[in-house]
């Protein structure tokens, strides 16, 4: 039996509810891919995780009177899963660090496996302080200038240019919680040198497929010299290091990620289930998954854990600012979904991803989206219906499409089916091109159904008119298979009003009068969008 097909998003930080700029990065994509090679009767493992022990859980529940760092990441960590099952995200798996028995001490395994081969060692070097709270400042706790870019960072990783920081090379560092600006003390913590796996590193990004953007990312990274990466702060928050004279300190939690990754795919017997993902991210932590990632699995002995290809959207921009949980920039997915529904978003944020470009997104916009698909989907949709209610009393025609529109509408279709099938697909995978080619799906049947409306008006046109109809619920049944993919809810109503499964593959033979049944089954509201 062949392992199943792989695909990971990266786990949210449960900081605050899941936004739009969440649900239009990897988790709707994941979830598209997934979908599509499901319906190709293929073997998927769907999983992500949340990610508990960021310091910006933390922060957040400092910020927000004191509140317990348990309750932060249990209560958002609720909100993020429901707000997945409204969008119709379908997960395999959800890791919860927390709650899952083993996880804790499958990261400290593997960290320890690390350390007692060598390829983790200690050191120490500066690290930020702040005097009035008495804490060691990193990631969340710490702002400055990037020693790189120059922009606004965080401690070690930098959102805009995505490269890492060791906090203490900050420019003038301060603390995130007081503001008051930081001390440099001396600070002992283990480090993760990536150097050693500079040339494998090299070979593997010739072999993974990844955009161009996080490939130059990985290429600066490695002109420059690879840096050795903190794997341990000192802190009381998190996985308990399991290096003697280390107990105080906290695991990294981007090196805690690793091997959360695996434990998603580990069988209960400890081996893993799936073999190389396809992973799904957004640039900004593109320098974990492409250089730590795959630097800490070659040192773990486990090149066969290495991804097989990176899905990667740039920045989603909100009133030209990056959406951001951490700084409360947001519109919430959550609001989205009640004013718009699944359909809707789904539509918006695959049209509009930022894929190999950073876009922007406005209500207005949204709304925009609701209209097409209720005005064009829905319109020709409700049009079709009532014309076989009125010709055919509700039952599929008996005629078989024909004449010469329809050999040139299938023909479009036909070339449309194998463009959607590379862009639904992982080598061409392009959410973007399929909203797209959805559309151009309902404008060319919608064209078809406004010329042959006038066949009824013939003396003896009624038997091409039915023809006509049969030929648009081909296309109907074809657009319940392309469409789900990327639409799940609004396709599975409309397979069920043909009387058809919800599961069908993307292919030319979804194209075909349904036959299944001889009527129509009733059907209330709109099919997309409801």
């Amino acid at each position: 039996m062949s392992a199943p097909v792989w695909i990971t998003a990266t786990p949210p930080t449960p900081n605050g509810d899941l936004h739009v700029g969440h649900i239009a990065g990897p988790y709707v994509a994941g979830d598209v891919l997934s979908r599509f090679l499901r319906a190709e009767a293929l073997d998927v493992l769907y999983t992500t995780g949340l990610d508990d022990h960021q310091s910006y859980v933390q922060v957040r529940g400092l910020k927000d009177g004191g509140k317990p760092a348990e309750d932060v990441a249990d209560g958002y960590g609720d909100s993020v899963v429901r707000t997945w099952r409204a969008a119709s995200v379908s997960f395999d798996r959800i890791v919860r660090p927390r709650w899952d028995a083993g996880y804790e001490q499958s990261v400290q395994a593997f960290l320890r496996r690390l350390w007692d081969g060598g390829h983790i060692r200690a050191k120490v070097t500066d690290l930020p302080y702040c005097e009035p709270c008495e804490r060691w400042l990193y990631e969340a706790y710490v702002v400055g200038g990037c020693p790189h870019c120059g922009a606004a960072s965080n401690g070690n990783a930098c959102e805009p240019c995505g490269r890492p920081n060791d906090c203490g090379d900050l420019v003038d560092p301060r603390c995130v919680v007081c503001e008051t600006p930081a001390q440099l003390r001396p600070c002992e913590r283990l480090f993760f040198p990536l150097a050693p796996y500079a040339q494998r590193l090299a070979d593997f990004w010739d072999d993974v497929r990844m955009p161009p953007h996080l490939r130059s990312l990985c290429e600066r990274m490695l002109a420059d010299g690879l840096p050795d990466i903190a794997v341990s702060h000192p802190a009381d928050w998190g996985v308990p290091v399991p290096v003697p004279g280390f107990e105080d300190q906290r695991v990294y939690v981007w090196f805690e990620m690793a091997p959360g990754y695996l434990f998603q795919t580990a069988a209960s017997d400890g081996d893993p289930e799936a073999g190389r993902p396809v992973q799904f991210f957004g640039f900004d932590n593109g320098y974990f998954h492409a250089v730590l990632f795959p630097a800490l699995f070659l040192a773990d002995g486990s090149p066969e854990r290495l991804p097989a290809g990176f899905e990667v959207n740039e920045f989603y921009q909100l009133e030209g600012k990056k959406f951001s949980t951490s700084r409360r920039h947001a519109i919430w997915a959550d609001e989205a979904l009640e004013l718009a529904g699944s359909d809707v978003l789904r539509y918006h944020v695959c049209a509009d991803r930022p894929q190999g470009r950073q876009t922007s997104f406005d209500l207005p916009a949204l709304e925009r989206s609701r209209r097409r698909l209720h005005e064009q989907w829905n319109g020709w949709l409700d049009r079709l219906f009532a014309d076989v209610r009125d010709e055919c009393a509700g039952a599929v025609p008996l005629e078989e499409p024909s004449g010469e529109g329809w050999e040139l509408l299938r023909g479009r279709l036909l070339r449309i089916v194998a463009e959607l099938r590379e862009a639904y697909g992982p080598a061409g995978f392009d959410p973007r091109r399929a909203i797209a080619l959805l559309d151009e799906t309902v404008a060319c049947v919608t064209d078809f159904a406004h010329v042959h409306a006038h066949e009824r008006e013939r003396p003896a046109g009624r038997p091409a008119h039915r023809a006509a109809l049969a030929a648009q619920l081909a296309v109907a049944a074809a657009l319940a298979a392309w469409a789900a993919p990327a639409l799940p809810e609004g396709s599975a109503r409309l397979a069920a009003v043909l009387g058809l499964a919800a599961d069908r593959p993307v292919t030319a033979q979804s194209l075909a009068v349904p036959r299944t049944t001889g009527r129509l089954a009733a059907h209330e509201g709109p099919v997309f969008g409801g």
